[in-house]
């Protein structure tokens, strides 16, 4: 993978070319265990994805919105819904504030279907009553639920081995 600043964008190789006699083809995205990474580190490309298809399944249960009661309905959005935005959102961690906003109309948008409200009701009584957390509040929850786990040892050895205590480190 060859990632470079947006600056350096330019000096990245952008026709095939050969490694140990295979022929590379160049791409500005790449996908790595279900996460998208642009050739900038933007990930960009990630939430881009993840809101298209979150928009997506919402626009699919608004039409079965009313067949279901309020609690089955919330736990559906919950699993198909939220879920997605959960997904591998420790790599999201210092997201600029456009990117956050737009994984914020997300939930906003499941909030809302979720209520049946409308699009200028207030969303904070919304997203306490269902007790979900925002978006960077979510991110910055997963990172520190990761570092309890590797500090008590319950994480893989690979991710517990390259966290410390701050009080074990020397002078």
């Amino acid at each position: 993978m060859w990632c470079s600043s947006v600056r350096r964008q330019s000096q990245r190789p952008t026709s095939q070319f050969c490694v140990c006699n295979d022929l590379v083809t160049t791409s500005t995205v790449v996908c790595d265990l279900g996460i998208y990474l642009n050739a900038d580190v933007s990930m960009c490309s990630q939430v881009a994805r993840t809101v298209s298809n979150c928009f997506f399944i919402l626009r699919r249960l608004r039409s079965i919105r009313h067949s279901l009661t309020c609690s089955v309905f919330q736990s559906i959005i919950v699993a198909l819904v939220l879920s997605k935005l959960d997904f591998g959102n420790a790599t999201l961690a210092c997201l600029p504030l456009y990117q956050l906003r737009r994984l914020r109309s997300v939930m906003n948008a499941a909030a809302r279907l979720v209520f049946s409200a409308s699009r200028y009701d207030q969303i904070m009584p919304l997203l306490h009553r269902l007790h979900w957390l925002r978006a960077p509040q979510r991110i910055s929850f997963k990172l520190a639920v990761l570092a309890f786990r590797c500090l008590r040892g319950l994480a893989p050895t690979y991710l517990s081995d390259s966290l410390r205590h701050v009080a074990d480190l020397p002078g």
